[in-house]
């Protein structure tokens, strides 16, 4: 039992000592995906420190019978895999605007490289749970492609 815990202590420091690659202040662009649909929002990434950021998203989303406006907020740490490769995870949420209203929270898990040329590009996995809303009445999930500009 000991060794186990001290493997889980080793595991756990191990963590959150990973020194992160240095992530541009700010970045903007474009993150298609859609769990139910086709959709696109604009994206905004502002630093916050050198391993975390604020993701602001607002866009479009929807199919055939309706169309649904979308903003969403996500606090994300970021960490260094290798070179120019980084994943990343987070916690947030945001609002949806359609035919009814609804609000919802959401995490995201995803990865992301970061070219020698300001361009960014990532593929992120980002589960959603209804709070209140016709919309988002229990789990969704919506896995994204985004392409930034770092400045």
């Amino acid at each position: 039992m000991r060794k186990l815990l001290l493997c889980i202590s080793f595991l756990t420091i191990s963590i959150f000592t990973m020194n992160a690659q240095e992530i541009s202040k700010n970045a903007i662009g474009i993150r298609f995906g859609d769990n139910n649909g086709i959709g696109a929002e604009v994206s905004y990434q502002r630093a916050l420190g050198s391993n975390n950021r604020l993701e602001i998203d607002l866009g479009i989303r929807g199919n055939s019978d309706n169309s649904i406006f979308k903003a969403t907020g996500l606090y994300q740490w970021v960490w260094e895999l290798e070179n120019n490769f980084n994943w990343y995870a987070g916690v947030g949420g945001g609002l949806l605007s359609g035919n009814s209203s609804a609000i919802f929270g959401a995490g995201v898990v995803g990865i992301e490289y970061n070219f020698d040329i300001p361009l960014l590009i990532s593929l992120d996995f980002r589960p959603e749970f209804g709070i209140t809303g016709a919309y988002y009445d229990g789990f969704n999930s919506d896995f994204g492609l985004g392409v930034r500009y770092q400045f």
